[in-house]
């Protein structure tokens, strides 16, 4: 293959494999952001308080993110058997009609309490897809990335997970300006759902160029016997310790402040919105510097490094967001660090997971460890962080959440060897 033809495969393996990530985390933004308004809209009745209907809604939202693993298996198989191309386009168009369909859902007012049932039936679907997604959008970014550089490619897909959680954040802020909050409520939370499907068709345009991975050719033609199932399940419940900090953190940070902000510590929606936007904008600034460092120096400091810092700071950042007397400029620069820390996670982990698995096991192996991550201490985090602070009345509950789970973490993240930056991936 010519130069300029790898040049070509790598840029188009790192734009669609982005683009698909892209509008996966969108839309999860979009839920979250706008979780209280669908409360209303899906789980409210007479005899439903306001606190348990947010609570069923993260249910919903934790339903799909347990569905990510069977998405993993299923579709992980798949690629690993027949090529990342062609299951990422299939993965694709399976979130895109999922994600389009919540925007045209009857509510509770129109069908009654058949209303979040269907809406957890279409979340279910979207849990599936985004369970295919990330192992082989990783697996084409890292297979493609040349030597020396693929802490800067896995870097792309986290890159794009904030840059969707951005755009969800951004548009929801608009509509919650522009719009009353009646015609928010009645139909302006669909907007974000229904523009799916003009960037679906877009990011289909773009997988249907990609050219299959240097790597998954390679072992088709050698005809490789199947991976050690022992090892790869050994890697798969490492790789779990390894990332559930930044599952943890990065959905609490990230995703629930918002609905955290608004129930617990009675903000405005828009001041919530804002907030979240700048921990975004922090963690969108540190991903592609920690991926780049972490080719220098290895993943295990600079992961590690990110860890800590949660444990570190969990209980004076949020002591800040809580303390009435503090500037909104102090707490706007504690929700900007919050993202940042994340983000040092985030950068090396694509990856650090990658390296993990041998290329006939990949897709499955890192979509495994990363979406049963996600299932158990992201798609989670809404849930439990809602209902321990119903119980308990304790606002501090996020900070414990994080520190603990980075704290497991850092121990994991220390059995990383220093040089798997630079060894080449295993067939």
């Amino acid at each position: 293959m010519s130069t300029a033809v790898e040049t070509t495969s790598r840029r188009r393996s790192l734009v669609a494999g982005a683009v698909g990530n892209f509008v996966e985390w969108y839309e999860f933004g979009a839920y979250g952001f706008f979780a209280t308004v669908i409360a209303a809209n899906f789980f409210s009745s007479t005899s439903t308080s306001d606190a348990e209907s947010l609570i069923k809604t993260y249910a919903s939202f934790a339903l799909a993110f347990f569905f990510r693993p069977v998405g993993a298996a299923v579709f992980g198989r798949v690629g690993d058997r027949i090529g990342r191309r062609p299951t990422l386009i299939l993965v694709l168009l399976l979130m895109t009609v999922s994600t389009t369909l919540i925007g045209l859902l009857p509510t509770y007012a129109t069908v009654g309490a058949a209303a979040p049932w269907l809406l957890t039936l279409v979340r279910a679907l979207q849990g599936l897809s985004a369970g295919g997604e990330f192992g082989g959008a990783v697996s084409i970014m890292t297979e493609f990335a040349p030597k020396g550089k693929r802490g800067l490619y896995g870097a792309w897909q986290s890159l794009t997970v904030a840059l969707g959680l951005l755009v969800g954040a951004g548009l929801a802020a608009v509509l919650a300006t522009v719009l009353s909050q009646q015609a928010l409520t009645d139909w302006g939370w669909r907007v974000p759902f229904l523009l799916a499907l003009p960037l679906g068709l877009v990011a289909l345009f773009l997988r249907l160029r990609l050219d299959e991975t240097p790597n998954f050719a390679k072992v088709q033609q050698e005809a490789a016997p199947p991976a050690d199932k022992v090892e790869v399940v050994r890697a798969i419940a490492l790789g779990i310790g390894r990332l559930m900090g930044w599952s943890a953190a990065g959905y609490t940070f990230l995703v629930v402040m918002p609905s955290y902000l608004q129930a617990t510590l009675n903000a405005t929606f828009q001041q919530a919105l804002v907030a979240t936007v700048l921990a975004n904008l922090g963690f969108a600034v540190s991903i592609m510097p920690a991926g780049m460092l972490s080719d220098r120096i290895g993943r295990r400091p600079v992961m590690v490094t990110g860890a800590a810092l949660v444990v570190v700071l969990a209980f004076p950042l949020m002591n800040l967001l809580q303390d009435q007397e503090s500037s909104t400029a102090a707490k706007g620069i504690a929700v900007f660090v919050a993202g940042l820390v994340v983000g040092l996670m985030a950068g090396p982990g694509p990856a650090m997971l990658a390296e993990m698995f041998p290329t006939r096991a990949r897709y499955t192996g890192l979509g495994l460890a990363y979406s049963l991550s996600n299932a158990v201490f992201s798609g989670s985090a809404g849930l439990i962080i809602t209902e321990l602070i119903k119980r308990t009345k304790n606002v501090d509950i996020p900070a414990y959440y994080v520190a603990v789970t980075c704290a497991v973490s850092v121990l994991a993240l220390l059995t990383l060897r220093g040089d798997d930056h630079r060894r080449e991936l295993r067939d």
